[in-house]
């Protein structure tokens, strides 16, 4: 169901789950627009040279996905605030599920809050956090 309007949202609702694309191919390509370019971001090998389990999702593009996760449930919200908690490493093609459930409804200022979760295929949480989300009247 998409929300247009905040009396369309229900308190403990849960938002769609959205699936990222988080191939390397996609990984490389963002880290490159950002200026992020290296080993970490481009191949699994040499991500794991540096110590790391494979080539990562930068942070900034885990956060982008959380938003279009958000903007996918309510196409005209604005997004006030994100806070995230980078618990563990997001790796470059390994399938990811972002979920989301309604916390808070301020009818009065018209916005809502959402827990947001990033889990990897075993179900392990890789991020999470909350965001304030402005919707119409």
């Amino acid at each position: 169901m998409t929300i247009e309007k905040i009396r369309d949202v229900e308190f403990g609702k849960e938002l769609p789950a959205f699936e990222p694309d988080t191939s390397l191919e996609t990984v490389r390509t963002f880290a490159k627009l950002v200026g992020w370019g290296g080993p970490r971001f481009e191949d699994h090998e040499a991500a794991k040279k540096e110590g790391l389990p494979g080539a990562l999702v930068p942070g900034i593009l885990s956060q982008g996905y959380l938003v279009a996760m958000i903007h996918h449930w309510a196409p005209d919200a604005e997004i006030r605030q994100i806070d995230t908690v980078f618990r563990a490493p997001v790796v470059a093609d390994q399938a990811h599920t972002i979920t989301g459930v309604v916390t808070d409804i301020d009818e009065d200022n018209s916005v809502v809050e959402i827990d947001l979760t990033v889990s990897n295929e075993k179900g392990e949480t890789r991020v999470f956090g909350t965001a304030s989300v402005g919707l119409p009247q």
